[in-house]
């Protein structure tokens, strides 16, 4: 009998138990380790901050799911991962052996590096949803009394398009609530141009963005660093190629979103050939980590080396369908070690992203996600803004009903109308 388990319950932790699941044989146990019982569909985010959505109708209350589908569910927090002893120590002194163990936990988000930012400081957030419903009640009040806006990511971060989201999706309802006369807003980001989105831009994100910008009237600020976060004052330093500073910029707001840098979680943070030193899992092609072989990585949990050098340190995103070829290959390569076989699958490492800005939206896909790619494509339309909704009903659907099956793959894809694109790429 093999004990395997999942550490982490967001997006790539939820479809990895599934998936491998079906690939165990009777007499193998899966156990998914989880910081409380519900999943939250993290995109609906920046909806629920403008009271578009609200939590209910984005949860998943794993338990009952997981019994269905007879994966074993602990809704306890992991304290720290002992690789050398093969086991997993939980807050409540417990520990959980296993035989192989993916770490799918998502990020330990970095807001202590900045002073004065994140939702318990000076700015919102919508990493999380409880962030997001903070920053909710923050922009009601906001809109008693309106003022300038900052909305942006800071040094480190590896999530941009969330940020390009929000800020439209602001604009989006300020305009509904016929008050984005009295809004200034500004776009600030770690990037070195508008449309980057650590991806080095797809297709022709940079335009797209830029015009989008434009036609709203948000101004930006490129190549920002972020020194400080004063209660209605952001300090930031705005960088020329040569990594000196170019010009120093004190942004009042009144309503401020930043996304933070990512790191690793505490559970593996500083364990000696597991991670890096921000603490991001090191995996080989395989989704394996090179010095404790029985331990995956899956999803924004996994160390990427940033595309090219830049005069604010940017990271790379993790995408949904890049998390979700991921767990394919994993479950793939744990079901080939039970057999006695070598590992051999391999994740693709595409992205196909939906960005909604309310009234519309951008589309991109990237083949493969890091440049140089076979295919390189984005659009917009009001089509997006539809597209990302049905994502969203799809996939909380299938995931209450303990549907496992390739949910990007099959619905994006086909969404956008672009398996033509996937064929062209061959």
């Amino acid at each position: 009998m093999a004990e395997i388990v999942v550490l982490g319950a967001g997006l790539g932790g939820v479809l990895a138990a599934y998936e491998i699941k079906e690939r165990l044989g009777d007499s193998d146990r899966l156990t998914l380790i989880s910081k409380g019982d519900v999943y939250h569909f993290t995109p609906s985010n920046p909806w629920v901050a403008v009271n578009w959505r609200q939590r209910r109708t984005i949860e998943v209350n794993l338990p009952p799911v997981m019994k269905r589908r007879g994966i074993d569910f602990i809704g306890i927090p992991a304290r720290r991962v002992h690789p050398a002893e093969s086991r997993v120590e939980l807050e409540d002194g417990r520990f959980v052996p296993y035989d192989y163990l993916v770490i799918a936990t998502g990020p330990d988000l970095a807001f202590d590096e900045i002073a004065g930012l994140g939702p318990a400081a000076n700015t919102q957030s919508i990493c999380h949803v409880d962030h997001a419903e903070q920053a909710s009640a923050a922009f009601e009040a906001f809109c008693t009394a309106p003022g300038p806006i900052v909305v942006g990511a800071v040094q480190g971060a590896s999530c941009f398009g969330p940020a390009y989201e929000f800020a439209m999706i602001l604009d989006t309802e300020l305009r509904k609530r016929r008050l984005r006369d009295r809004v200034p807003m500004t776009f600030v980001t770690s990037e070195p141009y508008i449309g980057h989105l650590g991806l080095d831009g797809v297709g022709d994100t940079k335009s797209l963005l830029e015009s989008e910008m434009r036609d709203r009237h948000i101004k930006w600020i490129t190549n920002a660093r972020v020194t400080k976060v004063d209660p209605a004052v952001m300090h930031i330093e705005e960088m020329a190629e040569n990594g000196m500073v170019k010009a120093s910029h004190d942004l009042p707001f009144a309503f401020s979103m930043m996304l933070p840098a990512f790191r690793g979680v505490d559970a593996v943070r500083g364990l000696d050939g597991l991670t890096n030193p921000r603490g991001f899992i090191l995996v080989d092609k395989h989704q394996r980590n090179p010095a404790y072989p029985s331990i995956f990585g899956i999803g924004v949990t996994v160390a990427i080396p940033p595309i090219g050098a830049t005069p604010v340190p940017v990271g790379v995103p993790k995408t949904g369908f890049m998390i979700e070829s991921m767990v394919t290959a994993t479950a793939r390569n744990i079901e080939a070690l039970l057999r006695g076989k070598a590992p051999a699958a391999e994740a693709t490492w595409n992205a196909v992203c939906l960005a909604d800005f309310g009234d519309g939206g951008v589309a991109f896909v990237a083949q493969p996600q890091i440049p140089p790619r076979n295919v390189n494509w984005s659009a917009e339309g009001k089509w997006v803004h539809l597209a990302k909704a049905g994502f969203e009903r799809y996939f909380l659907g299938k995931l209450r009903k303990g549907v496992s099956e390739p949910f990007y793959e099959k619905y994006l894809m086909s969404a956008l109308g672009i398996e033509r694109l996937k064929e062209r790429s061959h």
